[in-house]
Order: C-alpha cells, then sequence, then structure tokens
C-alpha cells in the first residue's frame, strides 16, 4: 500500500489521511471546491485549511512533523480522477446516504480495476450504498469505521457486503492491524454496526435511569466511570467530547433504522436533551454542554442543572457506600461490591447494568457472530478495560442472570444457551488456552490469539513463573528467550522489582539466550518509586539512599555488559528509570504510541541511573575533543531540562532515544512477539557486548552555555528560580563537571556526578514538597 485517496477533509477524514501518512503511506486529500475561486491552490482551501489544521491538532495527529510530507491536498470538481492512482480510497464525507452516494458513482468511473473503496460512516448501510455500482467495485467494497481520533483510538470495525471478496477482507483486516496498528473487528451490516448501536444504547439507558431515579450529572459520573471499569470521562464529559446534537442525531436516526429492536424505546431522547439542543448546549465544540469551563469554579467548571438547563457549582456525589468498593483491584470486584449493596447506587448500577447486559446478549448475533468481537469493540472502541461479556462473567452470570429474573425480564437466547452449557459462563479456560461460548456450537470454543502476537494471559495459563515477587516476574518465553515482566503498583520500578531485575539477568546468563523487558500494564513503566525516595530523604537516610542508587546505577549500566542480548519491549508512558532501561537495551521494540522522556526535574531532580551519562554520549557520538559540542548539549540540556516526552515513538527517535536500529510496532498487540523475535535474531547472529567506549564532554565552556540558556529561561519567565537551581545541577553532570576544558571521561566518572547531584537534591526542601505534591495529586508543582 503506498498511495490513497481520502475524499473529505472534515475532522474524520482529515485526520484518517495523517494516520496513513504516519504509516508512510502518501495519501491525496479532497474536499469541495472554494466558490468562485481560479486557481488550484485557492479552489483546494477546504482541504488545505485542514492540512493546517492537523498540524496543531490535539492530541496531535502526527507522529512527526515530517510525517506531513505524505499528504498533498485537492478538491473534488479537479482532482477526483487522481483516485486511478490510488491503491485504497476511503469515502468520509458528511453522514448522508445521498451525497456519499453521489461521490461512489463518480469514484467508480474514475477508479482503477482492483483498487479498494471503502465508507468511513458510522452507520449507513453499506450494501446498499454501492447497489448498482459495478461488479468490480462491490468486489473490492467494504465498510472501515475508523474512531476518533484515529490515531489514538484503536478500534476499527470492518464491515464487508455479501459481494466483497474475501481476500479483499483478509488483505484489509491484515493492513490495518500491522500498518494501522487497528484492532480489527469484523462487524454486520446492520444499522450503526456494533460500537454506536451498543454504546448508544449504554448512553440513553443511562440518561433515562438517571431522570427515573433522580440523580445528578455529578452523581451519574461518579458511578459510570472507573468503578465500572471505564474512563474518567464517564457518560457526560464524553458526550460533551462527542457533541450532544450528534448523539440526539444518531439515536433518532437508530430509531427509525430498528423497527424490529424489542428496546428500540430507549433510542427516544428525554425532553432535556431535546432542550439542549435547540438552545445550542452541544458540548465542546461550544463551550458548554453538561459542563462548561469557569475558571472561577471548583474544579473549574460548572455543571448543567437538568430541571433549569442553568449552570451552578459542581457538588460532590456523597456515595459512602462505595467508598470501600472503589479500593477494590478489578472492575468485576467493584461492580459487585456496589451491586451488594441496597442503595442508591447499588440501585443505579444494577439498572444501567443490568438492561445493557440484556441489549448486548440480544444483538448477538444480529450485529457480530459473536461474544468476543461484541467486548473487543467496547475495550478498543471506548477504553472500558472489561467487555459487557467479561464483566458479566466477572460478578457471575448464573446468580446475575437469576437476578434479572426476578425483576421480571425474560432472558435473551444466548443468555439461556449458556446456563443450559455445562460450563455455564461466558468465558471459561481449557487446558491452557482461554475459551468463549460459541452460539452457533453451543459450546466453549478456543479464543484465537490475536494475529502475531504473543499474550502474557497464555504464557501464565501454560506455565509458571522463572522467578516472582510482588513486583515483577520472570516468564520462560520459549525459544531461549526469557522475559521481566514489570506488574508493581503503576509499574513503578521499586526494591521489589530491581531485585527481580538481578535475578534475571542471573538467570538469562545462565539459562536463556536472550531478555526481554516488557509488560502488558497501561504503561511500561512511569520511572522510580517516588515514595521510597521521599521516605528516606525525609529520613535523612542518605547512606542507604546512596547504596539504593549505586544498585540501580549498576544494574541499569549492567545491561550493556550482559554477555546475553537485552531488548525493551516499549510503549506508552516510558518516563525517568523506565527510559533509563530501555537507554541502555541492545535494542528497543517500541510501540508506535510510545511517550518517552527523562522528566525527572519536574519533581526537582536529575536522570541519575545513567540517563544523562547515556544522552551525552549519544549527542556527542562521532564528535572529537576537538570540535564545538556545544550545540549538540544545548539540545540534549533542553530536552532533559524542560522534562521532554515524545510524542511516539517516531519522534522519540528524532530525539535521540531512540537508535535508527531500534524497531517500532504499529500494534502494540504484536509488540512482545516482535521484541521475542528481535532478541532470537542478536542471539542467533553470535551476539557480543558492545565495548565499553569514553564519553565526550564538554567542561566548563558547556556549562557555561547552558547556564546562560537557563538565565535566558528565567528572565523570559519560563523557569522560576528552583528551577534554575536544579537546571544548574543538570548541566554540570551533562558538561561533565569542572573540567577545563572538552575530554573524553568514562562513564563511571558521570554516574558519579549523577549521584552527586541527586543525593544533593534529595535533600532540598523544595524537591521534597515536589515529589509529596506529585504523589498526592498527580501533577507538578512549581515552588
Amino acid at each position: 500500500m503506498k498511495k490513497a485517496v481520502v475524499l473529505g477533509a472534515g475532522t474524520m477524514g482529515s485526520r484518517i489521511a495523517a494516520h496513513l501518512a504516519n504509516a508512510g503511506v502518501d495519501c491525496l486529500l479532497l474536499d469541495l471546491p472554494t466558490p468562485g475561486a481560479s486557481t488550484p491552490a485557492e479552489r483546494s482551501a477546504v482541504a488545505a485549511k485542514a492540512l493546517k489544521a492537523l498540524a496543531k491538532a490535539r492530541p496531535p495527529a502526527f507522529f512527526t512533523a515530517k510525517a506531513a510530507e505524505h499528504l498533498r491536498v485537492g478538491n473534488f470538481e479537479d482532482d477526483l480522477e487522481r483516485v486511478a492512482d490510488a491503491e485504497w480510497v476511503i469515502e468520509a464525507v458528511i453522514e448522508k446516504f445521498d451525497v456519499k452516494r453521489k461521490l461512489l458513482e463518480q469514484v467508480d468511473r474514475f477508479r482503477q480495476p482492483g483498487s479498494l473503496v471503502s465508507s468511513n460512516t458510522s452507520g449507513l448501510p453499506i450494501a446498499k450504498l454501492a447497489e448498482g455500482l459495478s461488479a468490480d467495485f462491490q468486489a473490492h467494497w467494504l465498510g472501515t469505521h475508523f474512531f476518533n481520533p484515529p490515531r489514538h483510538m484503536r478500534l476499527l470495525e470492518l464491515i464487508p457486503t455479501p459481494a466483497t471478496k474475501p481476500e479483499v477482507v483478509d488483505f484489509v483486516t491484515e493492513f490495518c492491524d500491522r500498518r494501522l496498528g487497528k484492532v480489527v473487528v469484523r462487524a454486520n451490516d446492520r444499522p450503526n454496526f456494533i460500537a454506536n448501536r451498543i454504546f448508544l444504547f449504554a448512553v440513553m439507558q443511562t440518561l433515562h435511569t438517571m431522570t427515573e431515579q433522580g440523580l445528578t450529572i455529578e452523581e451519574v459520573d461518579a458511578l459510570t466511570g472507573p468503578l465500572v471499569g471505564r474512563p474518567r470521562m464517564a457518560t457526560f464529559r464524553l458526550a460533551d467530547f462527542t457533541g450532544i446534537d450528534v448523539c440526539l442525531y444518531v439515536a433518532r436516526t437508530l430509531y427509525e433504522l430498528v423497527p424490529e429492536d424489542e428496546r428500540r424505546e430507549v433510542y427516544q431522547p428525554p425532553d432535556f436533551l431535546v432542550q439542549m439542543v435547540e438552545k445550542g448546549i452541544v458540548g465542546d465544540k461550544a463551550g458548554r454542554g453538561f459542563n462548561k469551563k469557569d475558571s472561577k469554579a471548583a474544579g473549574g467548571r460548572l455543571v448543567l442543572d437538568l430541571e433549569t438547563l442553568q449552570y451552578r457549582e459542581r457538588i460532590e456525589p456523597d456515595f459512602p457506600e462505595i467508598s470501600d468498593a472503589k479500593r477494590l483491584p478489578t472492575p468485576g470486584e467493584r461492580v459487585k461490591a456496589v451491586l451488594a449493596s441496597d442503595s442508591r447506587a447499588g440501585r443505579f448500577v444494577w439498572a444501567t447494568l443490568s438492561e445493557l447486559f440484556l441489549y448486548a446478549a440480544s444483538r448477538v448475533p444480529e450485529v457480530c457472530d459473536d461474544i468476543v468481537a461484541l467486548d473487543a469493540v467496547m475495550k478498543s472502541g471506548f477504553n472500558w478495560q472489561r467487555g459487557i461479556f467479561e464483566l458479566w462473567n466477572d460478578i457471575g452470570v448464573e446468580e446475575t442472570a437469576r437476578r434479572i429474573e426476578a425483576d421480571g425480564k425474560p432472558l435473551p437466547e444466548l443468555v439461556q444457551r449458556v446456563l443450559a452449557s455445562p460450563s455455564k459462563s461466558f468465558y471459561g479456560v481449557q487446558g491452557t488456552a482461554p475459551t468463549y461460548f460459541d452460539l452457533a456450537s453451543g459450546e466453549q470454543r478456543p479464543i484465537p490469539p490475536a494475529p502475531g502476537s504473543l499474550e502474557l494471559r497464555r504464557v501464565r495459563l501454560a506455565s509458571q513463573p522463572v522467578e516472582h515477587n510482588g513486583s515483577a516476574s520472570v516468564w520462560d518465553l520459549g525459544d531461549g528467550v526469557a522475559l521481566l515482566e514489570l506488574h508493581s503498583k503503576a509499574n513503578a520500578l521499586d526494591e521489589a522489582f530491581f531485585a527481580l531485575f538481578d535475578a534475571a539477568m542471573a538467570r538469562t546468563v545462565r539459562d536463556f539466550d536472550a531478555l526481554v523487558i516488557g509488560n502488558e500494564g497501561e504503561n511500561f513503566s512511569v520511572g522510580a518509586n517516588l515514595q521510597m525516595i521521599l521516605g528516606l530523604s525525609l529520613q535523612s537516610r542518605w547512606e542507604e539512599l546512596d547504596q539504593q542508587l549505586r544498585l540501580v546505577q549498576r544494574l541499569i549500566t549492567g545491561v550493556r555488559r550482559m554477555p546475553k542480548p537485552v531488548v525493551a519491549a516499549i510503549f506508552s508512558q516510558t518516563l525517568a528509570g523506565g527510559c533509563e532501561i530501555a537507554l541502555r537495551a541492545d535494542r528497543v521494540q517500541a510501540a508506535a504510541e510510545t511517550y518517552m522522556g527523562l522528566v525527572e526535574v519536574g519533581v526537582g531532580l536529575v536522570p541519575a541511573a545513567g540517563g544523562c551519562a547515556e544522552v551525552t554520549r549519544r549527542y556527542t557520538a562521532g564528535l572529537d575533543a576537538k570540535d564545538d559540542v556545544t550545540a549538540h548539549m544545548l539540545s540534549a540540556f533542553e530536552m532533559i531540562g524542560t522534562a521532554k516526552v515524545s510524542n511516539s515513538a517516531a519522534e522519540a527517535r528524532e530525539m535521540r532515544l531512540l537508535r535508527a536500529s531500534d524497531g517500532v510496532t504499529m500494534n502494540r498487540d504484536r509488540l512482545l512477539a516482535e521484541a521475542k523475535k528481535a532478541a532470537q535474531g542478536l542471539a542467533t547472529a553470535g551476539y557480543e557486548p558492545p565495548e565499553e567506549t569514553p564519553i565526550l564532554v564538554g567542561g566548563r565552556g558547556v556549562r557555561a552555555a547552558l547556564e546562560l540558556r537557563l538565565w535566558m529561561m528565567r528572565q523570559a519567565e519560563w523557569a522560576g528560580d528552583y528551577d534554575v537551581h536544579v537546571g544548574k545541577k543538570l548541566a554540570n553532570v551533562l558538561a561533565g563537571g569542572d573540567l577545563t576544558e572538552p575530554a573524553f571521561v568514562s562513564e563511571e566518572y558521570l554516574l558519579g556526578l549523577e549521584r552527586e547531584a541527586f543525593l544533593s537534591l534529595c535533600g532540598e526542601q523544595k524537591t521534597q514538597a515536589r515529589i509529596e505534591h506529585i504523589l498526592k495529586t498527580g501533577k507538578p508543582l512549581r515552588n
């Protein structure tokens, strides 16, 4: 896949084009011509404006600014015939059947035979859109429903028609999985497919239940967010983000499209929703929705009173009955605890979840062929921790079904079949394979592994850890490769982790050919255990802290001296100590969505596990002591001194945190498998640890230049007095201390400077206050 055309430069079309560009696909973005314009540039102003907006999009649409070079713009009148050059044409114009159909008829005239054509519609009938078009068009036609924002939301609903060639479905599935990083789920050609059909039901059911039970916006969000395994945006902040007018339009449309749906009345909107849209209260795009930003209000926002449609101060929800449940580790445990309470919270959660359970069970196999697909959609499309059937399984299938029956509601066929089966569950385990209840056969069937993946849950089912403690485990991945899995709280690097780190390296040397460091948590690692650092600092236990720091330096820098190769499989937040581990690995396999950086200055510290030394090595590599390293080290200083975090793995490479030899995996599901493959490759090639080489530092002259940059930042009020103090400590390390001129120094020398700066800052009251503040609030303190 080298060339694509996206039709429609709106929010979705332009961002789909941007993500194709991220994947290295040359993409032409087309939209309507500008009325009355004469020059080609003026006539394509709509698409050009969209391209300009992409550069400023938040969250970022491009991996790096360079990715935008793959995008070109045009317009439907002058450039539509250029679809003849494209291997894939994606239609993403306004969600109106007639508009899409007319455009597709023109595409059929110009496209080359065998080229793919798809629609990004969120729910219009796919087969009907292509009805009567050429046979070759229909054979290469399907729905590809991306989610907003396309780069960051992993779900792609794939909707083939009876006329779509199987090999076309297979190719698009493989391409979107491997090249675009998508979780590809096949949906049936039913109104709003899987995601919007089920999710909209959940939203509308929540609104109706809220009205019936008299809950407030704040109370509903408290009960429909992390408590039940969903994002913090919960219900109403998500509705504001999506657009309340969009929710209303889709609900009304869906009501008309599914006359046979036994629960279609749920899609009838409550009166307040209609009134809000009439008054222009439609969410974030209008600056007011269920919430409205207000810097003077508590928490920075006001909340809509649904009776008066006037804004008021936020009222903190009072649900003492859920306080214990919130502390439980899994969504299933939390939900089960809440449902056991005869309380306002328990009644609301039961009313909304039980209806959602019934509705989802009634829609299989209408919207998709099995429960695994529906659960995958809810997790990857809406960031739910557990799918609907997974959650039902967690809290007890039979117990929940009997309670539903006690409420006088009939059970769908799927549930009846599950209860009649030996397992009486939606999910289970057979031997070493996770299974699901297959409606077609009425039996538990193995869940196929994700293509090209290495799933730790399957490793756990098939074996016991080689080494284990509360923060980490060592696993045998087979083929001579060991895995060091980090699973501490927030994947912080604590004493227990480093104990396993030491053991993992020793076991690898003795029993394996290579080691992979990785995990399947939310982040690779956010860095050191700050609570431990703060505790030792407040107690002035400096010798103990120094010993801990020396141990950490020895282990992390020792990775490069291992006689066996080490590969770090990094993803999402890879910060501070987590970043330093990756910097020392022989090879990094990074997920495309990797946010990497040395961020210690944010808590008043400096990188001290070899990060400063390795960054200095990389930024002065290839230079001689006679060369001026100032510009190079200014770049390194600004990166660390401003706690810059990469927007992607591609940007991490530009920041020199990743090397040209490091790999990037678009689909995180494939990350561990590709890291293992990289480890095997290094071992098979006859790995030898790299030779120790001295590091070029600039001495006093570079330190003066770095301190001058600090002074300029202070004058511009980009940095405070204490930021300057921390910055000077950092400058001293990066410059190599008080050397009179540039020189090559040993790594051990720079590690000593790191320790000196780190320990001295730990003794500062303002650093201690910064650490304490971020532990309490999750936000940095400027003091």
